[in-house]
């Protein structure tokens, strides 16, 4: 049975209403994750088509940059696991299966999911710096930027599994 889009389904439970947007792109996010990646062959989670990120690289980077949105939106600093996590997305690593990537993306959204509905609306507003160079955001930011950047690599996740799977031999 197919169902409509996440939006189309409804207020998520919980989720304040000024970040229903955000839960549903990254709901959604989940949704298609898990769908483009069923049966993709481990053998080719870290090809680059064309020189591009690996599908290896998105579900890496999907589930690394939700998490430091979330951290600079707790108005935290990035932990040294996060810096070496960021520093090695996208690195081949013949012992990570896509299985493990969807299910830690999987995870990091439920994560999102419970801190947006323990999130006030009233500080959505408040000011959060990004990065070392602390740059000027604000909740409602990081987590619609966390939303639709997930969104975008989702798209390119597509494609790329897409394209290798079109293209393997057998």
């Amino acid at each position: 049975m197919n169902k409509p889009e996440v939006w189309l389904r409804g207020k998520v439970e919980g989720v304040p209403n000024l970040l229903q947007p955000a839960a549903h792109a990254l709901l959604q996010s989940g949704e298609e994750v898990e769908k483009y990646m069923q049966d993709f062959p481990e053998d080719l989670l870290w090809e680059k088509p064309a020189g591009r990120a690996s599908p290896g690289f998105h579900l890496q980077h999907l589930t690394g940059v939700v998490d430091r949105m979330l951290t600079y939106a707790q108005a935290e600093k990035l932990s040294e696991n996060q810096f070496q996590y960021l520093k090695n997305e996208g690195k081949p690593d013949q012992e990570i299966s896509p299985a493990f990537l969807v299910k830690n993306f999987q995870e990091k959204v439920d994560e999102v999911i419970d801190f947006l509905k323990d999130t006030p609306e009233i500080i959505l507003t408040e000011y959060r710096p990004v990065g070392r160079k602390e740059l000027p955001s604000t909740v409602i930011g990081l987590l619609f930027h966390a939303a639709e950047h997930s969104q975008r690599h989702v798209g390119q996740l597509l494609v790329t599994v897409s394209f290798l799977m079109e293209n393997r031999e057998i």
